[in-house]
């Protein structure tokens, strides 16, 4: 199974942007995201490389496991 990486924060907003999630407001350096069927948003700091934790954490909001969030980022490079 791959691993998850670190990655630019802009690939990971396509990404979410891809799965229908839109993008709300930015407060500071912090991302916020959200979609109709999640209960809470999806928040990331708008760094250089996202940390495999905080994807890690984020997928588990969205209820996507690693090996579709890795199949759907082959799809959008």
């Amino acid at each position: 199974m791959p691993r998850l990486t670190p990655i630019h924060y802009g690939k990971f907003a396509k990404f979410l942007e891809y799965i229908g999630c839109q993008f709300v407001r930015q407060r500071g350096s912090h991302m916020i995201y959200r979609r109709s069927d999640l209960n809470r948003p999806i928040v990331f700091l708008a760094s250089k490389q996202l940390s495999t934790i905080v994807i890690t954490n984020n997928l588990r909001t969205l209820n996507i496991s690693k090996e579709k969030y890795l199949e759907i980022l082959e799809k959008i490079k």
